[in-house]
């Protein structure tokens, strides 16, 4: 394997992201930075290198690359690419912990609205517009 790798290639490889395309769009937009700093996407990185990536809000990673790889391999292989750091692990469940608690609030209806159902609703809405 090379020694260094283009870092939007390595996104893709790693399996950050699905394509080329939209890592090189998170780069661009500052949602992944190397070594704390923003980069461009063909921004070589190597082995050792800290990686900050931000796919979502509240979905951070922090990683460091352990290996720089331009090819796109399986989920599995890809995994061994990169180490996330314990604090993002730490984050990352801490959010899904939120997520999860924040869905049981949330009272979902048993079923789709019927013709009676879907008429009540037309009629308050039609009732706010006026």
């Amino acid at each position: 394997m090379s020694t260094s790798a283009r870092l939007d290639q390595w996104l893709w490889a790693a399996r950050f992201y699905k394509s080329r395309p939209l890592a090189v769009n998170a780069i661009k937009n500052g949602r992944v930075q190397v070594n704390g700093q923003r980069a461009k996407p063909a921004r070589q990185i190597s082995e050792g290198d800290t990686l900050y990536i931000c796919k979502q809000a509240g979905l951070e990673f922090d990683v460091v690359v352990l290996e720089a790889a331009d090819k796109r391999v399986s989920a599995s292989i890809a995994q061994t690419f990169y180490r996330e750091t314990e604090e993002s692990i730490a984050r990352r469940e801490a959010l899904q912990e939120q997520m999860s608690a924040a869905k049981a609030m949330v009272d979902f209806p048993n079923r789709r609205p019927d013709k009676r159902d879907r008429r009540n609703i037309r009629a308050i809405k039609h009732h706010r517009e006026e």
